[in-house]
């Protein structure tokens, strides 16, 4: 199955958790916590099944990446030491799309996905365009000469918020170290992932 394009209100409003980390879903008017629909409001007990997937797919859908590219990030992280549920988490908050989103360069992933895909950036001085790339430690993410008069670049720097494991400087970042699990989802129960793709 491909990564999702659709609305990100209502897939968080289903699944009872900001997949942008702002909160903006559940606002309109009113706090609007339940499900969207017209059945939305009915309460349901949800299976073991049930609870499992919708864990997997809080990541996926914050992420932005698909279920092929979920189950391989998995297979990498039983395969490095350490915990495997904290392994996948940080191998996704690796990607540079999410590390553009994360030193504030952009508002929302999908925006810093965007921005990648039309080549907006360079990686250590090196054209990067392929969001899924990984960022490692010390690598510096900096917006390309002629990206720097963006409006949209220029805005996100002035309001963006910048992650505790990366440092910004002008139209330049760099991805400090691996961010410890504390630090972000803490929501996220990331053993059920595991039991979902142990099964």
């Amino acid at each position: 199955m491909a990564r999702y394009t659709g609305p990100q209100f209502k897939k968080s409003r289903r699944l009872g958790f900001s997949t942008l980390e702002t909160g903006k879903e559940f606002s309109k008017g009113k706090q609007r916590e339940y499900a969207p629909g017209q059945h939305g409001q009915i309460r349901k007990k949800h299976s073991d099944f049930a609870v499992h997937l919708f864990e997997k797919q809080k990541v996926k859908f914050t992420y932005g990446v698909s279920e092929k590219h979920m189950k391989k990030y998995y297979l990498k992280a039983t395969k490095q030491e350490g915990i495997t549920g904290h392994n996948l988490l940080i191998n996704l908050e690796k990607r540079l799309d999410n590390v553009v989103y994360r030193m504030g360069f952009a508002s929302t992933r999908r925006q810093a996905r965007q921005f990648v895909n039309h080549g907006h950036f360079t990686l250590n001085g090196k054209k990067a365009d392929i969001a899924s790339m990984v960022v490692n430690a010390k690598d510096i993410v900096e917006v390309k000469p002629k990206s720097q008069s963006i409006k949209f670049i220029v805005e996100n720097l002035k309001n963006g918020k910048i992650s505790e494991w990366v440092s910004v400087k002008g139209f330049k970042g760099t991805f400090d170290r691996n961010p410890e699990r504390n630090e972000f989802l803490k929501s996220i129960k990331e053993s059920l992932l595991v039991e979902q793709y142990s099964k």
